[in-house]
């Protein structure tokens, strides 16, 4: 191990192993990429986690990646130092997501955490697309996706979370509030990816007076499972794509956004952040965590600056 990379998992241990021991945490769209990520860190601070998604052992979701399933997720946060629980949920059916609200009240009568990282639409996007030209059921579907299972999440979730003060709702997106003030290529995902800000802040009016925060959170440009399938590389070998893709040096793993929801969720004071649109590399910088190789990326001040803004300067600067 590289004295960076064991710099990185000393400050990744911040919060510390059982520092949400007894908490109770559901993280909605567990499956893979950032949502497994965040139960896994969740547990490792000796959270509860339940752990929902439609691709199971037995069953495939829409996105058709069978070898990522919720079980698995599950069997990681336990790994990890936690309980995981895998429940298969398909958030647009709002009586599975009741039950499952349901069986969590059953069988632990509190819920502290609600991540709501259902998406599932990335192959429904086009780009560069004018709205007239895109294939409506698609872009029908992605606000689907990306909207209407978070609303039905949180209607059904919050009754619960606020039974207690000091509940955490975390809306994940794609893209802080100020990077999204670009269009974002394809009028469909623009909205999609808008939504979460606007639930966020709305859910921190609505939670304020039951002591509750909720703030919308992004990743920066992630190395996700499907990201890395398609430049052709692992988790070992992303620095292969950089090729490819250059602005890919700035990317991060999903380890990233895990640890800044679970140091929210062990930060006491977090309800300074209420109502904001927050990102992996922004919290990185406040609690002091690292990514897997003991760098610190800040995709978004990279971005504006260096792509956007014309800057002389590196990915490696903004690391």
């Amino acid at each position: 191990m590289t004295a960076q990379a064991a710099a990185g998992q000393a400050a990744a241990g911040q919060a510390a192993a059982g520092e949400l021991a007894g908490r109770v945490a559901l993280v909605a769209g567990a499956t893979r990429g950032a949502g497994r990520a965040m139960a896994v860190e969740l547990g490792r601070a000796g959270a509860l986690v339940y752990v929902t998604g439609r691709t199971t052992r037995e069953r495939v979701s829409e996105v058709g990646r069978p070898t990522e399933t919720i079980e698995q997720t599950a069997e990681l946060v336990t790994a990890a130092g936690g309980t995981g629980i895998a429940v298969p949920t398909d958030h647009l059916e709002p009586a599975q997501v009741k039950a499952l609200i349901e069986r969590i009240d059953r069988e632990q009568g509190r819920l502290d955490v609600l991540v709501n990282s259902v998406w599932g639409g990335d192959r429904l996007i086009e780009f560069d697309t004018r709205l007239w030209d895109l294939d409506l059921d698609n872009a029908l579907r992605m606000f689907r996706l990306g909207v209407d299972t978070h609303v039905i999440t949180s209607h059904f979730a919050l009754p619960l979370l606020i039974r207690r003060p000091g509940g955490l709702v975390v809306e994940v997106t794609d893209g802080t509030a100020a990077f999204n003030r670009r269009y974002r290529g394809s009028l469909c995902f623009d909205l999609t990816k808008n939504a979460p800000h606007r639930i966020a802040f709305g859910l921190a009016a609505e939670l304020a007076e039951h002591g509750g925060t909720a703030v919308s959170l992004t990743p920066g440009f992630l190395r996700s499972e499907e990201m890395l399938d398609h430049f052709g590389v692992t988790e070992e070998t992303w620095r292969e794509a950089v090729a490819q893709e250059p602005h890919f040096a700035i990317a991060e793993s999903p380890a990233l956004i895990g640890r800044a929801v679970r140091a929210l969720a062990a930060d006491p004071e977090r309800a300074r952040w209420t109502g904001q649109s927050l990102s992996s590399g922004q919290l990185a910088k406040e609690y002091g965590f690292t990514d897997t190789d003991g760098s610190r990326p800040d995709c978004f001040g990279y971005f504006e600056d260096v792509v956007f803004g014309g800057k002389q300067a590196t990915a490696a600067d903004y690391r």
